[in-house]
């Protein structure tokens, strides 16, 4: 099981702590993981190219020559594709390069990442983030204090307010809240910093929803059957009275 050293801002270390093998522990599974980054990546292209087609480009109405006598190919118009000012052929049109991926596949990714990452020595786990108000220096030097360089992702947390604020003004660090993390984050930095709060664990996250139990009448509540007996003969009488 990957273990990690937990440290406070000023990089004391405070004991250690057992990560989720689900999570940090698994065997990276490169083709998911390009296969899950080429669809991120693909899903952040606008697609807003467009090139007109003959019949969008302006002008062209008129035959240029007519159609034989004159030892010239025949033209129909002078906006098609071979003509200059003319339209494009097969051009580019606005499109979603958005790609569909199976949520287990992107799990897959986010844990193959992390457990890469985990096998590196590049996870970092902070008590938690103490700043009282927001202050890019002191979170520069809480980075220097943890040892860390290059770019870095830093995992907070609703209630770490004061933290986004702190580290969003620093050029090699990109913020994530927890339910924003992803594969591809996580590959292209150096190190991932979290938290106690903000350590993604496995324990719990699948588990099936306990159905509501259905309330169980009382015995009291509940016909007897010497009753039923009775109805059901009452009613047999009135019957055979009919």
């Amino acid at each position: 099981m990957p273990k990690v050293t937990i440290k406070d801002t000023i990089g004391a270390a405070h004991g250690s702590l057992d990560l989720d093998e689900a999570t940090f522990g698994i065997e990276p599974n490169i083709s998911v993981m390009h296969q899950v980054v080429t669809a991120q990546l693909a899903a952040r292209r606008a697609g807003t190219q467009s090139t007109k087609t003959r019949a969008e480009v302006r002008g062209g109405g008129a035959k240029p020559w007519k159609q034989k006598g004159t030892g010239r190919a025949r033209q129909g118009s002078i906006r098609s594709p071979q003509w200059k000012g003319g339209g494009v052929a097969l051009g580019p049109k606005p499109r979603s390069y958005a790609q569909r991926t199976p949520k287990k596949m992107i799990k897959l990714a986010l844990r193959s990442a992390l457990s890469d990452r985990a096998a590196e020595d590049q996870v970092v786990v902070v008590d938690e983030w103490r700043f009282d108000v927001p202050s890019t220096k002191a979170a520069s030097a809480a980075l220097t204090a943890l040892g860390l360089s290059g770019r870095i992702v830093v995992v907070v947390g609703p209630d770490d307010a004061n933290a986004v604020k702190s580290f969003r003004n620093l050029p090699h660090v990109h913020v994530l809240e927890q339910g924003e993390l992803n594969a591809y984050d996580i590959l292209v930095s150096d190190f991932v910093v979290f938290t106690r709060a903000t350590l993604p664990d496995s324990a719990g996250a699948s588990a099936p929803r306990a159905k509501a139990a259905k309330p169980v009448p009382a015995e009291a509540d509940l016909p007897s059957r010497e009753a039923s007996t009775d109805e059901a003969a009452t009613t047999e009488t009135d019957e055979d009275g009919q």
